[in-house]
């Protein structure tokens, strides 16, 4: 089904939202036979909760949908798409005296509850369609959910279809939707042009590894955007136990999800001269992989130690970072699924970030909060840069001890960003797995909408 809102034509089945506090007011402005036909089929107003409510003839007069109260909606978001995934199939306009403040979200959870990854068998998500409420943006709703659906099919293809030639055709097209540039520079060009580390990390794979740069707007503030395009991460000779290996096609998570970012910025025309970075690569086993022990000389000139080739995610992002920073853009984001420490501190559904801009850290919490997009601020700990300083070569891409492990993974990427350029670093995970309201099982969106509800304040737009 469409991730987009239905038209109104008029025959659409009122859906009233009702909270657990309002329901006995409620029930006292229906029809007897209705306020008697909703208690008995047990709606108590609750989270999740939905009633059909039929006319005479058998077919839907309206429905109504649980709102519960403050303290249930505080433990967790879009609650309309928990409770119109219990509706059937039709068209249906809200009735509510919600703001649209609150509203937004709410819908945008309920598009996004449309997505089905169906490529490979025939999926559906939930088919009641909805009409726009006034008031909300409907255009810059159907966008944001467009730019979610773009990065949820890119991390939830397989390996065998999504490896860095598959990558930098989903670029092309998104480049060339939106009018934009790209320039991509892959293989042996990649040592030529001083990207030894993406080189290093990609070289073993069939499959080239590459760096996508895309170039849209030339009015503005420069804003560039850095992701991990990791399509499959074996571990290299570090090789991970199968176990571990099995979720790595999401690998490319970062990527996808300021591809998905991307494609908002560019849709809604926002003024700024955008730039997003892709170092694409397969991380896998062959007799030129590069090895435990190791030292690689990076684009900035440092050296790094490689005592763990299951770390390559910081490799790449740093020739690319490196890179960006020599334009010195006004604001860059990178984005990566670059730790499991980062999942153990915060789980799978907060976006965990490190800045030491504390203006774009307060933008960005009260973003996340309004948009339903949570994220959580992590420390980049000057004291632990020693860790990262293994003796031998400057950096070391996997300190040993087990301690902060997406601390240190920041701090290494920080040493690549430029002085002069306000830096912010996602550490996310990609994926949901768990089904949940607005996001199904599987690939998944993390910070994207949030970091482009605080952009027009942090760059003064």
């Amino acid at each position: 089904m469409p991730m987009t809102f239905a038209t109104d034509r008029g025959d659409a089945i009122p859906l009233h939202v009702v909270e657990t506090g309002a329901l006995k007011d409620w029930l006292a402005g229906q029809l007897p036979r209705v306020a008697t036909w909703v208690q008995t089929s047990g709606f108590k107003a609750e989270l999740g909760q939905a009633a059909i409510i039929p006319a005479e003839d058998g077919s839907i007069a309206a429905a109504a949908v649980g709102y519960g109260d403050a303290s249930a909606r505080n433990r967790g978001r879009f609650h309309l798409a928990g409770a119109a995934a219990k509706l059937p199939a039709g068209t249906y306009k809200l009735v509510t005296d919600l703001d649209a403040g609150t509203l937004e979200p709410e819908v945008l959870g309920w598009l996004m509850a449309a997505y089905a990854f169906d490529r490979y068998a025939k999926a559906s998500g939930i088919k009641a369609r909805l009409v726009a409420p006034e008031g909300v943006d409907a255009g810059r709703i159907e966008t944001i959910a467009e730019g979610e659906a773009l990065t949820r099919d890119l991390i939830n293809m397989p390996a065998c279809d999504m490896g860095p030639v598959a990558l930098e055709a989903a670029c092309v097209d998104l480049a060339g939707k939106h009018g934009a540039s790209i320039d991509v520079i892959r293989g042996e060009a990649l040592i030529e042009q001083n990207f030894p580390m993406i080189h290093a990390v990609g070289r073993a794979s069939d499959q080239a590894p590459r760096l996508i740069d895309m170039r849209w707007g030339d009015l503005g503030p420069k804003l560039t955007l850095v992701g991990k395009g990791v399509c499959f991460d074996t571990g290299g000779l570090n090789l991970k136990p199968g176990a571990s290996m099995g979720l790595m096609k999401k690998d490319m998570g970062g990527a996808a999800t300021v591809m998905g970012l991307a494609q908002m910025i560019m849709a809604l025309g926002l003024r700024v001269q955008l730039r997003v970075l892709i170092p694409a690569v397969e991380n896998a086993v062959s007799s030129n992989s590069f090895r435990p022990g190791d030292i690689l000389t990076s684009r900035k000139g440092l050296t790094v130690e490689i005592n763990n080739t299951d770390a390559e995610g910081r490799l790449v992002l740093a020739d690319a970072l490196a890179f960006a920073s020599e334009e010195t853009p006004d604001l860059m984001l990178s984005m990566a699924t670059l730790t499991g420490a980062a999942r153990v501190a915060v789980g799978p559904d907060l976006a965990p970030y490190y800045s030491d801009d504390d203006a774009m850290a307060a933008a960005l919490d009260a973003a996340a909060r309004k948009v339903a997009d949570p994220v959580w601020r992590m420390p980049f700990w000057t004291p632990y840069e020693k860790m990262i300083e293994p003796g031998i070569a400057d950096l070391d891409n996997a300190p040993s001890g087990g301690f902060a492990g997406s601390i240190t993974a920041a701090l290494f990427l920080r040493r690549f960003a430029g002085e002069a350029t306000r830096y912010t670093h996602f550490d996310i995970y990609g994926w949901n797995p768990t089904a949940a309201p607005g996001r199904p099982k599987g690939g998944v969106g993390m910070g994207a909408r949030a970091v482009l509800e605080a952009l027009p304040g942090v760059l003064g737009l």
